[in-house]
């Protein structure tokens, strides 16, 4: 009996490990999980978005919001 006792207490311990081992890995992958939903809702919400008529090369284009020069190509 005491040695079904000792095996029954590492048993439990091996199972205990395993799941909080499992459960890490679960928690770790969460966050990618959530940035990759946001990516989709994004992606979608720009997909199902009415397209805007493509701009012709004589129009002229918005000024820009700031007096600064755009910056310089390298």
């Amino acid at each position: 009996m005491d040695g079904a006792a000792i095996l029954l207490v590492l048993a439990i311990a091996g199972v205990l490990s395993i799941t909080l081992f499992s459960l890490k890995g679960l928690f770790d992958q969460l966050p990618d999980l959530i940035d990759s939903i946001g990516r989709v809702r994004d992606a979608w919400h720009r997909l199902r978005a009415p397209k805007s008529p493509p701009a012709l090369e004589n129009e002229e284009q918005p000024a820009l919001e700031s007096d600064e020069d755009p910056p310089l190509a390298a």
